[in-house]
């Protein structure tokens, strides 16, 4: 018999989650078999699945050897090396600012030293992860490829859970920085229905809602312009794939660079500079009093501008 004693780490799971990821190459099927047999107890009595898990529970797991071998793998990590730049960090939270050109996961099996990657390989180093924790640290936001910027990543579930709450409710304030075509001169709000083709990665979007589609909120704030461009602070209100490339295009202030939904002629005077879109998250704010991570309440996370959008900047803006 082995016993697992449930860590500050591990809890406020359900208990078939946790056995999921201990034992991620057996079938739900298997679990639930031996949960219903007492092969698995939950603090030496029948566990049904759903408990929520306590720091100092106990697994009692009566299983040989070789099937719980048969059904666990080492994990490998990845020397992955660091590319983003460390924002903030504690115990719980590690933000950094992506470069542009980074995947945030892998999307196809050859992609290898992606963000998540690199970051596992950071909390290795430090101690703070190895090859037999239970939890993965994860990211709790995504950015698209070819944008740069703030994500947030957390290294225990508690932490996973009351980012993604946050999120959810809308309590983590995310601010943009991009460069489009043409003069904006007052701020605006833009409301679409986004409905996306996951084997073109490219979005469609829509006045009506339709089905399929999903609603989202861009906010926007002119900061400078010049020569037919404007500089804005874009609020995303929502954030779904693609959304702030296909809502600029659709009003016709495409992105600067962006390949995509931009204009390819005015992409051309800044190819020298760009190899991706002029949007870069650059702020957070975060909102949410409540829960875990309440001594974040106020807490602004500003990622400055990549060199080559500086750049940009500094030549159009500056003079």
């Amino acid at each position: 018999m082995k016993e697992i004693k449930i860590t500050e780490q591990e809890q406020n799971q359900r208990l078939d989650k946790f056995l999921m990821k201990y034992f991620h190459k057996a079938p739900k099927s298997f679990l639930y078999k031996m949960l219903r047999k007492k092969r698995i107890k939950y603090n030496g009595k029948k566990g049904e699945g759903n408990e929520i898990l306590q720091q100092g529970d106990t697994l009692q797991l009566y299983l040989s050897e070789e099937t719980m071998q048969n059904f666990m793998e080492q994990r490998t990590i990845v020397q992955a090396e660091r590319h983003f730049n460390v924002i903030y960090e504690d115990d719980n939270l590690l933000v950094v600012s992506k470069p542009a050109g980074l995947l945030v996961h892998p999307q196809k099996r050859e992609d290898k030293e992606t963000l998540i990657d690199q970051i596992l390989y950071y909390l290795y180093q430090k101690g703070q992860f190895t090859e037999n924790s239970i939890f993965s640290p994860a990211i709790c936001n995504r950015l698209d490829r070819n944008t740069s910027g703030i994500i947030i990543a957390g290294k225990n579930l508690k932490a996973v859970q009351a980012v993604n709450e946050a999120i959810a409710k809308r309590k983590v304030k995310k601010y943009y920085m991009a460069l489009v075509k043409g003069k904006i001169e007052k701020p605006g709000e833009l409301i679409s229905y986004l409905k996306k083709d996951n084997e073109k990665n490219q979005v469609t979007l829509y006045d009506k809602e339709r089905e399929g589609t999903k609603k989202i909120i861009t906010k926007y704030q002119p900061i400078a312009d010049a020569e037919n461009m404007t500089l804005l602070e874009i609020d995303l209100v929502t954030g779904r794939s693609h959304q702030i490339r296909a809502q600029m295009q659709k009003v016709g202030h495409c992105i600067a660079g962006d390949r995509k939904y931009g204009d390819e002629q005015w992409n051309m005077q800044f190819a020298k500079e760009l190899s991706n879109q002029f949007l870069h998250a650059y702020r957070m704010v975060w909102q949410q009093k409540e829960g875990a991570l309440a001594y974040l309440a106020g807490k602004e996370w500003v990622a400055p501008l990549p060199k080559n959008l500086q750049n940009i900047y500094d030549f159009y803006f500056k003079k």
